[in-house]
């Protein structure tokens, strides 16, 4: 296995402070979800080898890097996000020399690789958990997770009041070795989640093993998947409260953002740092505020943190300059860039979520209007291209694709689906494995179908049906990475310049560089700021003045 050296970069990144600078201030990130994005051996399911296969596809896209969701050894009750072993390949997925032939592929094609790792809790298939349940009470390894005796005359109910994410109890209860009810165990997911203990100095001595692991392997950095959910507030209180899901995102819970993970992501990045070729971590962190994600990208924790509240701001011109400004304004003090992200595999595509009405959510039941829907994804795609930091592609929104929200319940297979009063289960609408081709049993998926079911429709948004196709969504995806590498005003920064525009139009101004996007449903006259460079939509320019169309955005240089 090689230790890779990454190129130099070649963004436009500035130096900004408390970070040195690296390919990561302005890149353009894209998501595979590698059970849905290519299968190399015909079993229906997607692969290792199906990614490396295609990625021509997205160099050729113009991305700088690639985030893999999870392909580690799982029973796979939760997609992977039940990891059993972290050093091993799980068979479907294929072996670890597919993953260092994939490493060094990339790497030649000149993308970088970033992984997922899953720190909050293992597979109850881990060899700690299996132990720690085949020793029974008393064991050491029970202290790796959070074992506890329950509450009640008979230990009959659980140690704490907290709820699963997935729906019910985050309890569940153990058989011992003699076959009698036991401890408790925490799982803030499912029940075949078990939570690390991360305050016992093994679970920390493992990560950083794993960490190395990878980075030997040659890997650019790490998404750390939950990365809110490692430290738990001291003695587990009760959270006092039921309908706990609603909370999420409000509020510090005593599960979630707590102040103690900030110690483990500080000795990570001293590890990371060790490494050549600018290697990053990626915080996925559900946070109340802007600000508190800004506390995992300070300058000596991780490089980027999603910005869940832009990806789930609506289609309104108020509610996405608010965002932006906050977003931006909570970035600059920690000399991190901000990101921006529409979609990824766990919330409704935002091709569907624009064609349903405002306040549904991010998990969306209903199709809604789809043309609607395209107009404003390939706007709104535009609009985050143009601003200032990192952004993120989840696998097919350079398609177009919308939601499959019509899958039979029995072709169902998010672990939410079957838990009641959890979260609405619907995460398998945006997994559907990708076209590739105008035609064939799975669109060029693959040589065995298709592990689910793919609509009729999804031939006409292939790869194969857009290369090349004025006007389709995967050109202007390809257009917009392109002109965002070559223009000198895009890509990296920490300000934009707000111009006045018409209501429900925002123009925002970059060096040399202007973007404007009419959110209404109506055409919208404007003086033509520059010449134009890019539009989501047919722009007629007349002389000074130029007409939006309804949902455009525009690109002009000046």
């Amino acid at each position: 296995m090689t230790q890779h050296l990454a190129a130099p970069s070649t963004g436009t990144s500035a130096e900004a402070p408390g970070h040195p600078t690296g390919w990561w201030q302005d890149a353009v990130i894209y998501q595979v979800y590698p059970r849905s994005f290519a299968d190399g051996n015909g079993d229906g399911m997607g692969d290792l080898a199906g990614v490396t296969a295609r990625l021509p596809y997205l160099r050729d896209l113009g991305v700088d890097a690639v985030w893999l969701s999870p392909f580690y050894a799982s029973p796979q009750a939760d997609a992977g996000y039940d990891v059993a072993d972290y050093r091993a390949i799980d068979p479907m997925f294929g072996t670890l020399l597919d993953a260092d032939g994939l490493i060094r592929e990339a790497h030649d094609l000149g993308l970088r690789i970033i992984v997922d790792l899953v720190p909050n809790h293992s597979s109850d298939q881990h060899e700690w958990f299996k132990r720690a349940l085949a020793e029974g009470p008393g064991s050491a390894l029970r202290e790796r997770y959070h074992f506890r005796p329950g509450q009640g005359t008979d230990g009959e109910l659980p140690p704490n009041d907290w709820e699963s994410i997935f729906g019910g109890p985050a309890w569940t209860r153990t058989t011992d070795p003699d076959g009698t009810p036991g401890e408790w165990y925490l799982h803030l997911f499912a029940p075949e989640q078990p939570d690390f203990n991360w305050e016992h100095p093994a679970v920390a001595d493992e990560f950083r093993s794993i960490l190395r692991f990878w980075l030997d392997m040659g890997v650019d950095g790490f998404r750390v998947d939950v990365a809110h959910g490692l430290v738990k507030a001291e003695g587990l209180p009760d959270l006092g409260s039921h309908d706990q899901l609603k909370l999420l995102g409000n509020d510090v819970m005593p599960f979630f953002d707590q102040d103690g993970v900030h110690e483990i992501y500080r000795s990570w990045r001293t590890i990371l740092d060790e490494y050549p070729g600018d290697r990053i971590l990626v915080a996925e962190a559900w946070t109340p505020t802007v600000e508190r994600t800004a506390n995992y990208v300070r300058p000596d924790e991780m490089h980027q943190a999603f910005n869940f509240q832009y990806l789930s701001t609506a289609w309104d011109a108020a509610e996405l300059r608010a965002v932006i400004d906050s977003s931006l304004d909570a970035m600059r003090p920690v000399g991190a860039p901000t990101t921006w992200v529409l979609s990824n595999h766990d919330v409704t595509r935002h091709t569907t979520r624009f064609a349903n009405p405002p306040g549904l959510g991010t998990q969306i039941r209903t199709p809604g209007d789809g043309e609607l829907g395209l107009r404003r994804a390939r706007a709104a795609t535009l609009l985050m291209l143009a601003l200032p930091g990192s952004a993120y592609v989840y696998q097919g929104e350079e398609l177009g694709l919308p939601d499959v929200t019509d899958l039979p319940d029995e072709a169902r297979q998010d672990p939410s689906f079957f838990r009641a009063e959890g979260q609405d289960g619907f995460r398998d609408g945006c997994r559907v494995p990708i076209p590739w081709t105008r035609e064939g049993s799975s669109y060029g998926f693959g040589a065995g179908g298709s592990w689910l079911p793919q609509p009729d429709s999804w031939g006409a948004y292939s790869v194969e049906a857009q290369s090349g196709t004025e006007g389709s969504t995967l050109e202007l995806y390809r257009a917009a990475i392109a002109t965002r590498r070559e223009h000198p005003g895009l890509g990296a920064g920490t300000d934009v310049l707000w111009l006045d525009a018409p209501e429900g139009v925002l123009a925002l101004g970059r060096p040399g560089f202007v973007c404007t996007v009419n959110t209404t449903g109506a055409p919208v006259r404007i003086d033509a700021p520059g010449r134009l460079l890019l539009s989501s939509g047919p722009v007629a320019v007349d002389g000074d003045t130029a007409e939006l169309p309804a949902d455009t955005t525009v690109w002009w240089t000046v």
